[in-house]
């Protein structure tokens, strides 16, 4: 069985970002997966700038020792790379290491 998780939050929905997020947390907390990556994309980026209850679940996963990671290209384009990156979280090219994962058997789930 494979218990290798690659969590993507994607959505600019914060109740959709936000589940995601919990997920990711409780499957670290409580052992449900062995290894948990947590990835913000797309506008969940400009979304976790302003919503404290996704950053509250951000430090709470960071709290499980991970870091987030955040796609730089998309963080750029929309302005907020810097700030994203003050929140501790890693903001990189993605692109390479979320096919890097899946093809090392990280099985994705995207919210």
């Amino acid at each position: 069985m494979n218990t290798k998780l690659l969590v993507i939050i994607s959505s600019g929905d914060s109740e959709v970002a936000q589940a995601g997020t919990t997920y990711a947390v409780n499957a670290l907390k409580h052992a449900w997966m062995e290894e948990v990556k947590l990835y913000f994309f797309g506008p969940s980026e400009a979304l976790l700038l302003t919503d404290k209850r996704l950053q509250a679940l951000l430090m709470d996963y960071q709290n499980e020792q991970e870091t987030a990671v955040a796609c730089k290209m998309i963080a750029d384009e929309d302005g907020v790379g810097e700030k994203v990156a003050a929140l501790g979280v890693n903001v990189q090219y993605v692109g390479e290491q979320i096919s890097t994962l899946i093809k090392n058997g990280y099985t994705p789930m995207v919210w």
